[in-house]
């Protein structure tokens, strides 16, 4: 039966070597043998160190390579969870502060004018999908945690995206709309007849201004939450 190319070469490595062993029986060739004998035996110690380890193979452990790939995601995990909760943060104080936007004008001692959120469909539409929004970033935040355990998570991670790209939509929707009123409301439009309100209200367009902006910073995050999401399957694959 014909020997495979390497058990050959190892088969002909111990001929030779027990060929010399029987000649360094021979005094007059005993130093020269044995030094050729130690040669074979280093040679046949290297041969047998690049073999390839089965049990390594099948326990399937990782190889060293994969070491880094393992500290990126599990920073990116860490990322994820702390970019989530400021984003909630954000979503929450934008619904929080347009919900308990009102402001009272006086404009003579028999007409009062109050100006409410709930006055335009817009801020409630605004109000309603950050509070959505923000119960959704809550409740990811377990996902989250459990990624930065299991940082080579790939299926929990797909969820995410899907469902973060969701929630990037409408808040962009909700933000952009309120974000036309709120402009009209400063500056006006001549051509349609909408007069500038702000300088009649200014503490209800203030507080309007301000709840844009944590609505803003939520969906920069999103974005952001997206793309490592997305950078951490391509590294777990």
């Amino acid at each position: 039966m014909p020997f495979p190319p390497f058990s050959l070469h190892i088969h002909q490595l111990h001929s030779n070597h027990q060929l010399i062993l029987r000649r360094a029986s021979d005094p007059s060739t005993q130093p020269d043998c044995q030094e050729k004998a130690q040669v074979i035996d280093n040679k046949m110690a290297k041969k047998q160190d690049n073999k390839v380890n089965p049990e390594t193979v099948e326990e399937g452990q990782p190889p060293a390579a994969d070491a880094p790939d393992h500290k990126a995601n599990r920073s990116i995990s860490i990322a994820d969870l702390v970019m989530r909760a400021f984003a909630a943060i954000g979503t929450l104080g934008s619904a929080v502060i347009m919900a308990t936007t009102n402001q009272a004008t006086q404009f003579s001692q028999i007409f009062q004018f109050r100006a409410e959120y709930s006055d335009l469909p817009t801020f409630m539409f605004f109000v309603v999908t950050n509070s959505i929004v923000c119960a959704y970033l809550v409740l990811s935040l377990a996902l989250s945690i459990f990624h930065v355990i299991r940082s080579k998570a790939v299926i929990t991670r797909i969820i995410l995206v899907v469902f973060d790209t969701v929630m990037l939509a409408l808040l962009m929707a909700a933000a952009s709309a309120a974000a036309a009123i709120v402009y009209l409301a400063h500056k006006g439009n001549t051509q349609a007849n909408w007069f500038a309100i702000c300088q009649q209200y200014d503490s209800f367009c203030g507080r309007m201004s301000g709840s844009l902006v944590g609505s803003y910073v939520a969906t920069i995050a999103l974005v952001m939450l997206i793309i490592l999401s997305t950078i951490a399957i391509s590294k777990s694959k």
